[in-house]
């Protein structure tokens, strides 16, 4: 095989109270990566569709880093290089894991073309050193459910331990988009650097409750979890209207609403698509009453994560 096409799906972090430590993979909305073997060492990004702003230069860019450090742990080096061509789908600045999905297509679509000399697991690894570049710090919380799909918790980052957890299947989330952008790394400035025992204490309980309601389907159990007393309470403050739309999602049924990674997106779980869809419209005029343009999309949890598109 000397060329491959995959998708890697966007993805929600935190999930409101696993900061840096939860998230789950989105159906529908992703990046796409053609990669090619090419007789020329090294790794060259020809084309970057719906994104003009990104550079192509292998040493600033997410793909050839992550790819980089995949080709890094080799024992023996390929003899060929590779060449890249992205069509971002995911939009930078969405809070939607956008470096992550170019980050994980990368390192999928070269393992494949290797012969998958790594597991899905451990091509996180990898993948984590291009949000390293876009972010300065190494999470997992995007790149892990991009990689595997459903929902993820990363129980520890040193040594790397990656749960892959059980949820409901009619869990579906409604994702809106306001047309303004924050950067990961200036929204991560922002936050407290410690916090209170009370807040670490609650922010604790709702991880725990939050796991365990999705394990058993509780899902009273589940809305009662999705509070995050940390990042929501500071981030919140960027993005117009948030109060408003966490309370038209919560009225309208969905189990809770919170910030998707560093914003601006909002996510609300719902159980079921009919209530998903209610939460959408809610959505949609709340930010339209306000002049904001934005965009929603509604998405059952993706269960496969990056895979090759035929």
């Amino acid at each position: 095989m000397n060329s491959i096409n995959v998708f890697a799906p966007a993805s929600v972090a935190n999930v409101a109270c696993g900061f840096d430590v939860m998230g789950f993979a989105l159906q529908g909305i992703g990046d796409e990566l053609v990669i090619r073997k090419t007789e020329n060492l090294g790794l060259n990004i020809t084309a970057i569709h719906n994104a003009d702003s990104l550079s192509k230069n292998s040493d600033e860019n997410v793909v050839t880093v992550s790819t980089q450090a995949l080709l890094d742990s080799l024992e023996i080096q390929p003899e060929f290089g590779f060449e890249f061509e992205l069509t971002k789908r995911v939009k930078p600045g969405s809070g939607l894991g956008s470096s992550a999905s170019s980050s994980v297509a990368a390192v999928f679509g070269v393992n494949e073309l290797l012969s998958k000399p790594f597991s899905k697991k451990e091509l996180v690894a990898f993948a984590m050193e291009g949000e390293r570049l876009a972010s300065g710090i190494p999470h997992a919380d995007n790149v892990a459910p991009s990689l595997l799909g459903g929902f993820i918790l990363i129980r520890s980052y040193n040594p790397l331990d990656i749960i892959e957890l059980d949820y409901p299947d009619d869990l579906v989330a409604t994702v809106i988009h306001p047309q303004i952008e924050i950067k990961t790394a200036d929204a991560k400035r922002m936050l407290r650097k410690q916090i209170e025992l009370k807040d670490a204490i609650t922010q604790w309980g709702n991880i725990g409750g939050l796991v365990s309601g999705l394990a058993i389907a509780d899902y009273e159990l589940i809305g009662r979890s999705l509070h995050d007393v940390i990042a929501e309470p500071i981030r919140g403050m960027l993005i117009p209207s948030f109060k408003e739309a966490k309370e038209a999602a919560l009225s309208t049924g969905a189990l809770g609403c919170s910030i998707s990674g560093s914003g601006p997106s909002i996510f609300a779980l719902s159980r079921g698509m009919d209530i998903a869809k209610a939460v959408a419209t809610k959505f949609e005029a709340l930010f339209k009453s306000i002049g904001l343009e934005s965009y929603v999309h509604i998405s059952p949890i993706n269960a496969k994560g990056c895979e090759v598109l035929k």
